[in-house]
């Protein structure tokens, strides 16, 4: 029996490379051959997931989400790098957790590229979760060369704050990145503007007002403006585009830069992977934080299940709100959750997660041990006995 652990971070609480090297440990006690590969989907961790499949992980300090210095790092192997927001310039980089929606910036992020840039690479991944900032992704430009201005040809700080104060935009100074691939990898499909944009969906995690989301809106439109004002007749387009809104806007800056976006489930299976790593296995094992209705409609997990035919998954979850008879649906021939464990809060508990996850491994792993595999299907998990 050989098993493939393939899991994402359960947020908050352990890595992708913890979650599965504490499922890895629990079928060792049953003397199951397994291997891991700890994934993501474009969002925080996506780093780690790189560094684990191989890529070079390099430290750079940059400007946390509020300026201050953040030691962080990215990932490159060949001629790819991977940057991510979350450990660069993202909500973990917040001094004492503090948000400030209208203060923060991605900065840092643009100076993570700027580092990346350095080793010659041709493809340049760009993943965008755990952003802490609604500024339109001018940080990141500004680190790239880019200058903002007032009516008065002022030069402005790069924040959400000084959005609406945008008249001009200087470009001529800019890094070159001809030649270099511009991925986004991501699922969030926003806009940048509007009821359905940036400030308005993710602008309260960010700790914004409901007085901060409006200023913030009207700051992104007039940024809009500045940008066709200033030479990029496309800006409203991209503006309306799906996952503009990405990343409170860097979405959108990314695009302007010609990025071109895509799946992050999907791209982070290629990028890592994934269908060597399945080959001559019998059960996959994956997992993330939480498992509910909307893990079947293009999250990373079902995603995986359906690349992973006919090789029968186990999803495993820090809590597991989707319905016995929709694991199928999904892609899932059974699902553990560890709040089915214990009654404590595991979404912030390292070690009971830990514990609670090496058990899971040593009952998939008693359970496989009596399963007689038919067609790479096994009917006992069928019915989630």
């Amino acid at each position: 029996m050989r098993v493939l652990i393939a899991p994402d971070k359960f947020k908050g609480s352990l890595s992708a490379v913890q979650v599965a090297e504490h499922l890895k440990a629990g079928l060792i006690t049953r003397k199951i051959d397994s291997r891991v590969l700890p994934l993501a989907d474009g969002g925080d961790g996506s780093v780690d997931a790189a560094v684990a499949a191989g890529f070079t992980p390099h430290p750079v300090t940059v400007a946390g989400a509020t300026g201050l210095p953040n030691c962080g790092r990215i990932a490159l192997r060949e001629a790819t790098a991977v940057v991510e927001v979350a450990n660069i310039c993202g909500l973990t980089t917040l001094p004492g957790a503090r948000t400030a929606a209208l203060d923060t910036s991605s900065l840092g992020l643009g100076q993570a590229i700027g580092h990346a840039l350095r080793h010659d690479p041709t493809r340049l991944v760009l993943a965008l979760g755990g952003s802490a900032s609604t500024d339109g992704g001018i940080g990141m430009l500004a680190a790239l060369g880019f200058t903002f201005h007032d009516v008065a040809g002022r030069q402005l700080r790069v924040c959400g704050r000084t959005l609406p104060q945008i008249h001009t935009i200087d470009s001529s100074h800019t890094v070159n990145l001809a030649g270099i691939e511009i991925v986004v990898a991501g699922d969030v499909t926003n806009p940048l503007l509007g009821p359905t944009g940036t400030a308005a969906v993710y602008g309260l995690q960010k700790g914004a007002t409901d007085a901060d989301i409006r200023f913030l809106d009207a700051g992104l439109d007039n940024l809009v403006a500045a940008f066709v004002r200033s030479g990029y007749p496309h800006a409203r387009q991209i503006a309306n585009a799906p996952g503009a809104g990405s990343a409170g806007g860097i979405g959108f800056a990314a695009m302007l830069l010609g990025a071109r976006m895509v799946s992050g489930a999907q791209y982070f299976l290629d990028l890592l992977d994934f269908d060597t790593a399945l080959t001559d296995v019998d059960l996959v094992v994956t997992g993330e934080g939480s498992i509910d209705e909307q893990t079947a409609h293009g999250k990373l997990l079902a995603v995986l299940a359906e690349r992973a035919r006919p090789v029968p998954v186990i999803a495993v979850a820090g809590r597991n709100l989707l319905p016995r008879h929709r694991w199928e649906r999904a892609g899932f021939i059974r699902v553990y959750a560890l709040s089915d464990y214990t009654d404590r809060d595991t979404a912030t508990d390292s070690r009971l997660s830990g514990r609670l996850l090496r058990r899971i491994g040593n009952e998939i792993g008693e359970i496989t041990m009596s399963m007689t595999a038919v067609s790479g299907v096994w009917p006992a998990f069928r019915d989630g006995s």
